[in-house]
């Protein structure tokens, strides 16, 4: 009996040594299947125009790295802060998100991954965004604005040759639009009616040209928030000067409201316009209008005043208008390895390098990028960094900025307001602020 009972105890302790083991194989089968899965991870986009391109990018860095990558486009219409936002309250943060510097500002503390131990910090250093002393976000790339043109357009309808050095001042601006009125093109100018651009991208003028330094943007706003009647800056009267002169000259005079975006990339790259106050990333949209990367297409100044010394009438804004930020909270430690792996490959692979120029029409805010931009409006920022022809503010703001303040361009264009409420709407706007 004795002798049954050993054996029996000796068959029970082999069964559970057994299954033990068997446990800790599968244990680490299952750890091992879970750290060689490939590691997937998103990316929100708020430059519509290069989704296409972006997507081209994330197929090829999975190819090479076997990290997927999707690319979540942020909605027309959407503002990109409040897409942001949701998707974190719900809880379904991108793990990368390609923001606005203003963003960054307001997301940083809260959400961001440091970043300011990362390799690239030095390819990048005179355009990195800190916060209270850290780098929370990459530079994506360059990106600058003024008025672009259409010399071949220009000089069909003129019939002489044209030179966008000439146009440094309101008036030799007013002159050649009326030029080209009495030649036949009436209405030279396009003005989209797009809220972001009439609130951010116009508007802003009168920020980044205040001194042409981010640090002076900020002492124009600080003015405003403080109570500075916008009729008493200089550079506000200026910006409305020219778009009222603009608004004399627009193609859709007749109907400034509906005057789409999309329309105003198809008038300009046809040569039914002359100018359209945009910036280079525009291109891809004049592309699909039927413009030519060997065509004559570049910037002139978005003038402001009579003084062909004032830098701003020599130059044209540049920056790193966007930047990319990791999610601390949500993304997984091994999320956070690949996003930073997916910048490393735009900074530092020949590969990332290249399709970046090639596929999204952008130019990099790393210098170590060799590759030179293909389309006319990149090549004519990289010909203006290399002669200093670029102020490089790049204003803060929050970031209903755009929407309140484009709207209220929209009733300034649409002739619903006047110059004295689209003041008071600022002055307004930035008081609240405090």
């Amino acid at each position: 009996m004795k002798s049954s009972i050993k054996f029996i105890a000796i068959v029970l302790a082999v069964m559970v040594l057994f299954c033990s083991c068997s446990k800790k194989s599968e244990t680490a089968t299952t750890n091992t299947t879970a750290s060689t899965a490939k590691v997937s991870i998103t990316l929100l986009n708020s430059k519509g125009e290069i989704q296409t391109g972006l997507e081209k990018i994330a197929a090829q860095f999975e190819k090479d790295k076997g990290i997927h990558v999707e690319v979540i486009a942020c909605g027309a219409g959407e503002v990109p802060y409040t897409k942001v936002t949701t998707m974190y309250n719900s809880g379904n943060a991108p793990t990368l998100a390609i923001l606005d510097p203003t963003d960054i500002v307001g997301l940083a503390k809260e959400y961001a991954l440091d970043l300011s131990g990362e390799k690239w910090v030095s390819e990048t250093d005179a355009l990195n965004l800190t916060v209270d002393g850290k780098i929370y976000s990459f530079p994506f790339c360059v990106e600058g604005r003024g008025i672009i043109y259409n010399k071949s357009a220009i000089e069909s309808v003129l019939g002489r040759s044209f030179d966008p050095k000439s146009i440094n001042t309101y008036s030799s601006f007013k002159a050649i639009l009326a030029e080209l009125r009495s030649k036949g093109m009436e209405n030279p100018v396009f003005l989209a009616k797009e809220d972001w651009s009439l609130g951010a991208h116009q508007l802003g003028y009168i920020y980044d040209a205040y001194d042409g330094t981010t640090a002076g943007s900020e002492v124009i706003i600080n003015e405003l928030k403080a109570g500075k009647n916008p009729l008493d800056v200089d550079r506000f009267n200026q910006f409305v000067d020219t778009i009222d002169l603009i608004l004399e000259y627009n193609f859709a005079k007749a109907d400034p409201l509906g005057a789409d975006y999309d329309q105003g990339a198809l008038e300009l790259a046809c040569g039914n316009v002359a100018f359209w106050p945009n910036g280079c990333w525009a291109w891809p949209n004049l592309v699909e209008g039927g413009a030519d990367a060997n065509g004559e297409f570049g910037f002139i100044s978005f003038v402001l005043g009579d003084d062909p010394n004032d830098f701003a009438n020599t130059s044209i804004q540049a920056s790193a208008s966007k930047q990319i930020m990791i999610d601390r909270i949500q993304a997984s430690a091994e999320q956070q390895e690949a996003a930073k792996e997916f910048i490393n490959y735009l900074v530092f692979d020949t590969t990332g390098q290249k399709m970046f120029v090639e596929e999204t029409a952008l130019i990099p805010a790393a210098k170590n990028n060799p590759n030179q931009p293909l389309d006319p409006l990149g090549k004519d920022i990289a010909e203006r960094t290399a002669s200093g022809k670029l102020y490089t503010s790049c204003f803060i703001a929050p970031s209903d900025h755009w929407s309140v303040m484009g709207a209220a361009m929209q009733k300034y264009i649409a002739g619903m307001s006047d110059k004295k409420e689209l003041a008071s709407t600022l002055s307004q706007y930035w008081k609240a602020q405090n």
